[in-house]
Order: structure tokens, then C-alpha cells, then sequence
């Protein structure tokens, strides 16, 4: 049996007969666009007034202007906070040495009849920190008042490089504080190739920065494949191997295959000479073409974060790994990967200082480099040229340290109370923005928005 349809009633004529909605109704306008700001607002949802379009006049109050908008951004931005937190640092730093200097006591005694006494003796370790580091102005000749600057750039070099290692491991979402062991390794390839082989110039050292690269590229490269197989978390796997590293350093500087003939102590022979950095400035300076390969490092890691393919795919697991895997990126083989060329960088540090600094490979070639990498890194918030211009200044602290106590008796350690206080700031931004007053102001609610907001009201009223 077929079923009968009933047909549905025609609508009544007359004044309460249901219209169709003109082309040019409230209801059927189209989206509008405001010139000035660039906002599309919908008013097809509901009856919303043309006033509530913000005209040009009134984008004013919507957006700020192109100028203040600039400044705000360098004010708050993360460059200016890691600025504030160096000077916050330094002004601290000076407070702690004025107050245990019983020079500054003394001079305090008589503040208002000679002010310039106390002034003096406040500000004079940090002049003797810049007269170390940077210019030293009481120096006879021009290699004498050079010399310090040099000084900053060759104990900024393997800072550097050990830092682009942590801050490319940052980036992909990777805390690597292994770089002490990445470093030791580095050196320890290249400095046996160094003092064992023999080829000509040019060919030797070329040799012997591959070696480390390599070097730091298997020590790094062994966290990541242990981090991609079993999930070891690499915190505790690179703590693990810097112990490892260290120890097995020592060790193999006491047998006869690395230790030099006829010295009781733990030291290898010195590389050839063929495998040695170039000097920049001449045999008064410790600077060698090292600090060159340096920046080289620096401009790689840029090109490799920003134009490559390979970065953009461990920023985006450095984002979000759930999300690049789901993108279709091999988590796994970028873990790996990143953490081979993190190690491969630190252990470029450690060539810069067999074949540039310290010419022979010894127990404490690492020193605390990698350790300070890790600042270094995160003053430079994990970006090339932040993590580069962080190193000079911490060369520039290690180097004018010496000379602050020489000249005024004032503890190296001080040094590494400034550093600590730079890495305090640096992990509370909030604390450092409240201090300088640079918190973001909070929009005020516009009559747009508020039109915006009764608009959303409308268009959810309809759809229940």
C-alpha cells in the first residue's frame, strides 16, 4: 500500500503572512570588513546595528599604533629580559662586593665630606673586570692594551660552541647537560690524531676537527638512541656518561698509548704542529683561527634551524612531538639525529681547546665548560646568535675575574655568583618584568568588542 502524503497548508494571507527576508535585511547581510583594522565581522547571525562596526576613527582605540606597538614588543620581549637579568645580575653582584669590601666601609665614614672615595671603591672591581676583559687602559703599548679583549675571545670560543650544542638539543625539546662529556670526547679523538699522526698543513687540522666532530657525534648520538628505543630520559643518561667520560679520561692518560714519555703526569704529548689552530694576532696572543670556526658554528646552526628541513622537523618536535608524528616526522630518527650534532658541536669546543688553547689534552681540558654551556644556552634563549653573544660575555666574566682579584683582592667567585643570579632571572621572567614594570597592559573592552560580544550572544541564542 502506497502512503498518501498530506500536502501542508498554505500559509494565511494577510498582514501576519510569513515574508521571505529581503536581499537587503539585517538577516542576510553580508560579512563586513573593516578597512582600517583588518577585522571581518560576521552580522549574518544577527541583528546587529551598523554602528557596531568599528569605523576608522575608532580602530584607534582597537589597535595600537604601529610605534607602540614596536616598542612594547622590544620592551617585553625575551632579548630585553635577558638584558634586564645580566644588568639585575650585575647591580646585585656590586651590592655584594660593596658590602663585604672593608674598604667601603672605611670610605663610609666620611660619605658626605669626600662622596667620591666610597664611589671609588664600589665601582672599582668591576673596573678592574672591564680593564681584564675588554680594554686595559693602563697597558704600555697596543699589544698590552689588546690583550685582555683577546683573552675574552679565546675563552669565548669553546663557551660558544658547547653552547650551540645544548641550546640545538633545547630546541628540539632535549635538555642535554651532557655537553661536559661531548667535550671530553671531542678532545679526546682529536688530540690522538693530533699528537699520533703526521700529515701536512691544512690536511692534519682539517683531520683533526673531524675527529672530534665525531667524537662529540658518538657520545651525543648514544643519548638519543637510547632516549628513541627505550625512552631512557636523557637527564639522567647524559649525567651517567659525563661520569663515564670524565673517568675514562683519567684513566686512559695514565697508559702509554696517550701519556707523554717521561712525565709522571696524567698529560699527552703535544699535538704536531700541523694540527694546531693558527694564531690570529701573532705569538703574544693565545687568539687562534679557532674563534673563526666558532662563528662559522654559530651561522651553521641558524641556516640549520631556520632554512633547513631537517631543523624546521626538530623545532616541530621540540613544539609538539605527538603532533610531528602525527605530521608524518620520525620522531625517533630526529631525536637521534639532533642529539649526534648536539654532541658533534661540543665536541668542537673540545678540539678549540687541544688544538687552540691548550695545544696537549689533560685531565681537566673540559674544565666546567659544559657545565657552563648550560647557561650560556639559556641566557641566549636557545637561539645562535643569543647563545653567541652570551658566550663573549661569559668569556668576558672568566677573563676580567683574574684581573679583579689580582687588582683588588676581590674573590674570583663573585664571578659565579653573578653567573648564578643570570640564570635566577632568566628562569623567572615574571619576577624580572614586574621589577622594570615592562607586564603587557591589559586591553580594555572596546565598544566593537562589546558589539562583537552581543553578536556571539545572538547568533548562540539562535542556534538553541
Amino acid at each position: 500500500m502506497s502512503e498518501k502524503t498530506t500536502p501542508e497548508p498554505a500559509a494565511p494571507a494577510g498582514k501576519h503572512a510569513a515574508k521571505e527576508p529581503a536581499a537587503d535585511s539585517p538577516m542576510q547581510a553580508s560579512p563586513v570588513e573593516d578597512v582600517a583594522s583588518g577585522v571581518v565581522i560576521d552580522t549574518a547571525g544577527g541583528n546587529i546595528p551598523p554602528s557596531a562596526v568599528p569605523s576608522s576613527s575608532q580602530s584607534g582605540s582597537i589597535r595600537p599604533g604601529p610605534g607602540d606597538s614596536l616598542l612594547r614588543q622590544i620592551f617585553t620581549g625575551n632579548a630585553m629580559v635577558s638584558l634586564l637579568s645580566v644588568v639585575l645580575a650585575i647591580v646585585l653582584g656590586g651590592i655584594l662586593m660593596a658590602v663585604t669590601n672593608p674598604k667601603v666601609a672605611a670610605t663610609a665614614g666620611y660619605f658626605f665630606a669626600q662622596p667620591g672615595d666610597l664611589l671609588t671603591e664600589v665601582f672599582r672591581p668591576y673596573a678592574a673586570l672591564v680593564q681584564g676583559s675588554i680594554f686595559n687602559w693602563a697597558g704600555t703599548d697596543t699589544a698590552a692594551q689588546l690583550y685582555p679583549i683577546t683573552e675574552t675571545l679565546t675563552v669565548s670560543t669553546p663557551l660558544i660552541c658547547a653552547g650551540l650544542g645544548v641550546a640545538l638539543a633545547f630546541r628540539a625539546g632535549l635538555f642535554n647537560i651532557g655537553a661536559q662529556g661531548q667535550i671530553i670526547f671531542g678532545a679526546l679523538f682529536g688530540a690522538y690524531i693530533g699528537f699520533t699522526w703526521h700529515l701536512p698543513v691544512g690536511l692534519h687540522l682539517l683531520v683533526v676537527i673531524v675527529a672530534g666532530l665525531i667524537g662529540g657525534a658518538v657520545w651525543g648520538g648514544v643519548v638519543g638512541l637510547l632516549k628513541a628505543r627505550t625512552g631512557a630520559h636523557e637527564v639522567i643518561v647524559t649525567i651517567m656518561l659525563n661520569y663515564i667520560a670524565n673517568f675514562l679520561l683519567l684513566f686512559l692518560l695514565t697508559t702509554p698509548a696517550f701519556q707523554r714519555k717521561g712525565s709522571t703526569n696524567p698529560i699527552s704529548p703535544f699535538l704536531d704542529q700541523n694540527a694546531l689552530f693558527p694564531e690570529l694576532l701573532g705569538p703574544q696572543f693565545r687568539l687562534h683561527a679557532g674563534f673563526l670556526v666558532a662563528v662559522l658554528a654559530t651561522a651553521f646552526v641558524w641556516w640549520l634551524l631556520n632554512r633547513s628541513t631537517v631543523g624546521f622537523e626538530f623545532r616541530a618536535v621540540g613544539a609538539n612531538a605527538s603532533a610531528a608524528q602525527t605530521a608524518g616526522i620520525n620522531v625517533a630518527r630526529s631525536t637521534i639525529l639532533v642529539m649526534a650534532i648536539a654532541g658533534a658541536l661540543a665536541g668542537l669546543a673540545g678540539i678549540t681547546q687541544v688544538s687552540g688553547t691548550e695545544k696537549y689534552l689533560s685531565g681537566g681540558v673540559a674544565a666546567s665548560i659544559g657545565f657552563d654551556a648550560i647557561t650560556v644556552a639559556l641566557l641566549g634563549r636557545s637561539t645562535p646568535w643569543g647563545t653567541f653573544f652570551a658566550g663573549l660575555l661569559f668569556g668576558a666574566f672568566r677573563a676580567g675575574g683574574v684581573a679583579m682579584q689580582a687588582q683588588t683582592q676581590t674573590p674570583i667567585d663573585i664571578v659565579l655568583v653573578i653567573q648564578s643570579l643570570i640564570v635566577l632571572f632568566i628562569a623567572a621572567p615574571p619576577l624580572v618584568r614586574a621589577i622594570f614594570g615592562l607586564n603587557p597592559r591589559k586591553k580594555k573592552p572596546t565598544q566593537g568588542g562589546t558589539a562583537g560580544s552581543k553578536a556571539s550572544g545572538v547568533k548562540s541564542g539562535a542556534a538553541a
